[in-house]
Formats: structure tokens, sequence, C-alpha cells
């Protein structure tokens, strides 16, 4: 065998499908006619045939014809003889095509009749309608655009194994069309968004997602090692902290939309690897931040469907309406009768969690004891848009003490059919309460918390150079997208999640 030439080989599981593919390829090279051919100049799509000539009666469509150019993926195919129907798929969605022998011509003709179900083609045909009123290409020149090797999912039943759909979401969007228009949603949440934010004058950043020290969160985080600089290094948990640095060297109104990363378990709702939109905003306070927050979720909604009024889990959510503001502590009072607001003992709090089935941990103090309350006893009965605002200090590292009462803390959290939606507050600026907070931190990590994290030096230090009062915020967006497409699961949102290797 010369230098030039590759020796070819295929999969040893061949079935007798795939052999007949492979056949097929063979005898269109054999024809001249190259398999996995080339660039194609299209006029047109699926959608616009069908929005151009949908009124059209087929009168008029046979006295004018109306010649287009398409290309797309064959999914369907009726007919024997001397004519036939394909579906022809795009990116816009599916038109039927006609071929007849004695209009195409008898090469073209048996090239159409070899056509197998996945195979790309390009046309050129005009439109007609049949006698059923289906708008129709008839076809008058076929070009061979690729070809595929292995049989499509069962077309009739589209794709409904979850384990498939998730490790092989190319099948899944050739398959399913729900699917296909799902993630142009996804796409679209993100692009209002941004839009939002930079109509509102807010600068889009990039902070680093190789990090020295993992902070801004509280979660385990995935470590890593620079071989370069002979350090560990860890995946960002959160831009936090780097955003942060940003208000303190001038800039007044930035934020990030990117990943991030937790080294957790897997459910309906988490992903080691997730989408997050971060903003910061100067001289502001929490309350300002709720006012971004609730408009910037109704705008969006509105922008990807049309309306804030959407059904979720069989709920009806209204987010064109105002939202709910609750403390904490009111909220657990309203659904429990238990009120946290008199000063208690760590003693007291945990008998009232001992009363009440509620697990606590051996270093935890009242703050935590009354996040699990509200977690518990709470959380899963916000069904319309809540924000719970004035967080325990103890679970809060990094946002400012309430003036009124600095066991609690100026942060909320959105939470709609029992979910979190956002996390905000007004940011800590004092760098001697923020070494104290990052101190107790330490402390807890020391005594078992897996999820705190240390004392970051340099954020630290940049603090002492002076950082303005700032509003923080940071969303979910798979899960906002969650809520926005009625998906059950996070991965339902995520073209690619992540999975256990198969072997």
């Amino acid at each position: 065998m010369g230098n030039n030439q590759k020796k070819t080989t295929a999969p040893t599981d061949l079935n007798d499908q795939m052999q007949v593919r492979r056949d097929k390829m063979n005898h269109l090279r054999e024809e001249g006619i190259a398999p996995f051919g080339h660039r194609f100049d299209r006029t047109d799509d699926a959608k616009s045939v069908n929005e151009k000539f949908d009124q059209s009666t087929k009168e008029e469509l046979m006295e004018e014809k109306h010649f287009v150019t398409l290309a797309g993926r064959v999914t369907g195919k009726r007919g024997s003889g001397k004519a036939g129907f394909i579906d022809l798929l795009d990116r816009t969605g599916v038109i039927q095509g006609y071929a007849r022998q004695d209009e195409l011509g008898e090469e073209s003709y048996d090239l159409f009749k070899s056509l197998d179900l996945g195979d790309f083609i390009g046309v050129k045909a005009y439109v007609i309608k049949t006698n059923t009123g289906a708008l129709t290409l008839r076809i008058t020149e076929l070009t061979f655009l690729s070809k595929a090797l292995r049989p499509l999912p069962d077309k009739w039943h589209g794709l409904t194994d979850k384990e498939t759909i998730y490790r092989k979401r190319y099948l899944d969007l050739i398959a399913n069309r729900d699917s296909f228009n799902r993630f142009i949603k996804v796409a679209a949440v993100k692009k209002a968004i941004r839009a939002y934010l930079d109509n509102h004058g807010y600068l889009e950043v990039d902070t680093p997602v190789l990090q020295t020290a993992a902070g801004g969160a509280e979660a385990r985080p995935f470590i890593t090692k620079s071989n370069a600089f002979d350090i560990p290094m860890y995946l960002r948990i959160a831009t936090e902290l780097y955003l942060k640095r940003l208000i303190v060297g001038g800039y007044e109104k930035v934020y990030e939309l990117g990943k991030d990363f937790r080294n957790e378990g897997t459910d309906l709702q988490h992903n080691p690897e997730f989408n997050m939109v971060e903003v910061y905003t100067a001289y502001t306070d929490y309350t300002d931040v709720m006012n971004l927050v609730e408009d910037m979720i109704r705008y969006t909604a509105n922008q990807v469907n049309g309306t804030g009024k959407l059904t979720y889990k069989k709920h009806d959510i209204d987010l064109d309406q105002p939202f709910k503001r609750l403390h904490m502590v009111d909220a657990i009072k309203e659904y429990t009768g238990i009120d946290f607001w008199q000063e208690m003992s760590v003693d007291d709090a945990r008998k009232l969690a001992d009363d009440n089935g509620i697990h606590y941990e051996s270093y935890w103090t009242v703050g935590h004891i009354i996040n699990a309350f509200f977690e518990e006893k709470v959380q899963g009965r916000l069904t319309q848009p809540t924000f719970i605002y004035g967080h325990p200090v103890e679970i809060s590292p990094l946002a400012k003490k309430n003036a009124k009462d600095p066991r609690f803390t100026d942060r909320f959290e959105l939470y709609i059919v029992g979910k979190e939606y956002g996390n905000a507050f007004t940011e800590l600026n004092d760098p001697i309460d923020q070494r104290q907070r990052f101190e107790a931190q330490d402390a807890e990590r020391s005594a078992g918390n897996e999820e705190a994290h240390g004392i970051d030096e340099d954020y630290l230090e940049a603090m002492e150079y002076g950082m303005p009062p700032t509003g923080g915020l940071g969303i979910g967006i798979d899960r906002l997208t969650m809520l926005l497409t009625d998906s059950v699961s996070i991965r339902d949102v995520m073209l690619f999640p992540t999975m256990r290797p198969i072997d």
C-alpha cells in the first residue's frame, strides 16, 4: 500500500441495514456520485415555502410555476414504481417532496428510489398542491449530498428512551421536533437576558474558569492541577469574587453569563456543569436587585414565550403579576406558627428542631436551624413567584448584615413552584467583617462542612482599596429555562448533560 493511501475500516458490529447502506455508498461511488458531497446553494427552506404558498390554490400554483431550491434530510419515504413521495426535513421544519420518473429522468429517479431515511439531498422543484391540499415540492433536479450509514430511530414513535436521548442528543433532535424547538428556546433565554442587561447599561465580561481558590458559593469544587505552575487549581463554582473585583476597579454595572462547575450529585434540578448569570450594580442594595430580577425575568418570559403566563408542572404561574416579598422568619411563622424573631440559644433552637423533625449538624448555630426550618417546612409550598429575604448571617458569608437586626442579612432568594431561581444580596463591602466571615467559613470547613471555603486573601486585599455599596445577583439559567419550557429535568434543557460512561 502506498504512503498516500489510507486503509479504511468498518465497525465490527454491522447489522444488515448498516451493511446495505454501505453497499449503497459504494454503489454511489461506482456511479461517479460523491456519497459525502459538497456545498449546495439554497433559495428557500421549508418554512419560507409554506409561508409563501400556503394560501395559494392548486390551480394557481399549476398555472404559474414557482421554482425553489431546498436541501435537507430525508425523514419519510412513500410510494413505489414510477412515482414517489419523500419528507424533507431542514432546520425550519418538514415539507413533502414528489418525484416522477418521466419528469426527473431515469438515472435521477433511480437515485431517488435508492434514498435511505437519514440521507441528505438537495432539490430543485416547483411548488404544487396535491388533491388533499398538501403543499408539495415537485422535484425536477436531485443532488445527493450525504449518505447516512446508520438507520434513524423509529419515525412513527420518535425517540423515547431517556438514556439514548441524553447520550445521543443528535438523534433526539432528528426524531423529536419538540426537543429541537425547545433548544431554540434555550438559546432565546440567554439572548433575552443579554439583551435586557445590555440595554440597561451593563458590561458583559469574562472571568477565569480555572481559579487558584474556590469561592463565591458554598459548594464542592472540581480540583485539577497546573503543570506549568505546579499548583492545585479549581474549576470555578461562581463568578462572584472576580466580578466584585471589577466593581472595585471602577466598573459600576457588570455581568457574566457562563459555565460554573460544582462537584456534586445529579438530579432533576442539578448537573455538575451548569449555566449562571451573575450581575453586580454599584450604589444599589438588595431591594433594587429585587426590582431588577422581577423585571428581567418578566421581560425574558415575554421575549421567549410572548407572555408571562405559563404552566409548569401543572401549576399556572403568572410572571406578569408583582412578585410576593416575605422575610424568611415571617414565612416560617406563617406556615408553621414558630416565631424565630425572639432571641434564643442554640439549645432552644435545637429543641425546636428535634420537636419538628429537623435534622441539624453538630456545628450548626441558630441561623443554620432557621434556614433548615425554611427549607423543610416552607420552601416547597411557595408556588407563585416569591422573594424570601432576610437570610441568617451564618449562611450568608458574602452578604451585608441588616442594619436593624444583624442576625440577618440583606439577602433574598426567588422561589417558584418550590424551587430557587435566584440568589442575591447587598454585597458585604466591609473588609474587616468579610475577613471574620471567611474565618468562620474556614472553621466550618475544619468542623466538617465540605462546602465551606477558606480565606481569599487577594479578594480581601481588593476590598481594602474600597468597594462601593453594591447589589449582586446570581440566576441559574438552566433552571429558569426549565420553567419557561415546562421541562421536568435539567437534562432536558442541556444539549449534552453530564453522563456516566456506558463502559
